[in-house]
């Protein structure tokens, strides 16, 4: 028998690569709204939060929802690229044919985003995650790249994702033009402690689980431990599990939640 078997898992809810099982919580449908927001408005947008809260995750769900025939979604992690990295990045993102020189990929980063927003009629919708580690040098260009003088109106939606620290790098005098675009900012909140043990309960669910795995002390443990982080409650949900059946224990209690939290913390 292995641990699913033993809890009666179809799989392991609380791994990153199993199946993902999205839960709605207060924090998730306020991400949401904002992020709809901001593609409505158009102009850039800032959305940051401690590690672990769920913002790639809320993100990816978001834009898989985006209509395709109304939105062309670019979506780039490749924060530490140089600046003229980033531009071709961009520029192959689109599906052109990018240049060896910025200026060449700024007009056709342009050229690309003026032709979907005026000729297909969709907006461009370029998700830059983890944002807190991008070049500053990056940070001043996107005011220019993604400024249309010919047009008062905004014809993209830029959202910039990351860690808080991306709000003081903000706050600088030099990025100051680009912070006083942004039309939209929210810092994604932690779990409340009621969402965090629906959390649980229903990644359990998700699963095919149909039995009593944690038990109350033990939950509460997990929760408290985590301080409504997501991630950490995977983590400790994870260790749990696997402690729980090298004990073949028929439920998870607060001994083995505390092994768990121990070991993961070491």
């Amino acid at each position: 028998m292995n641990y699913t078997t033993r809890y009666g898992l179809e799989f392991n809810p609380f791994l990153k690569n199993s199946k993902e099982i999205l839960i709605d919580t207060s924090e998730y449908r306020e991400t949401c709204f904002r992020l709809d927001y901001l593609v409505k408005t158009k102009g850039f947008g800032l959305l940051t939060g401690s590690p672990g809260r769920g913002k790639t995750t809320a993100i990816r769900n978001w834009a898989a929802g985006l209509n395709p025939s109304l939105f062309k979604v670019i979506y780039s992690s490749f924060s530490t690229l140089t600046p003229n990295d980033f531009y071709r990045h961009l520029a192959t993102e689109f599906g052109a044919q990018p240049s060896y020189r910025k200026p060449d990929n700024f007009r056709i980063i342009q050229e690309e985003i003026s032709r979907l927003a005026l000729e297909k009629r969709k907006t461009p919708v370029i998700i830059i995650d983890e944002a807190n580690h991008i070049n500053s040098a990056i940070l001043n260009d996107l005011k220019i790249l993604f400024n249309f003088e010919m047009d008062s109106r905004d014809r993209a939606a830029i959202l910039l994702a990351g860690l808080p620290a991306l709000n003081s790098t903000l706050r600088l005098g030099i990025h100051e033009p680009l912070r006083q675009r942004l039309v939209m900012n929210y810092d994604l909140g932690s779990l409340t402690g009621e969402e965090g043990r629906t959390y649980v309960i229903d990644k359990l669910k998700g699963a095919g689980c149909h039995q009593p795995v944690f038990e109350e002390s033990a939950l509460q443990a997990i929760l408290n431990a985590a301080d409504g982080t997501p991630r950490m409650i995977n983590k400790f949900c994870n260790a749990s599990l696997l402690i729980g059946e090298s004990h073949k224990a028929a439920t998870i209690d607060a001994d083995i939640v505390m092994q768990a939290i121990n070991d993961t913390e070491l």
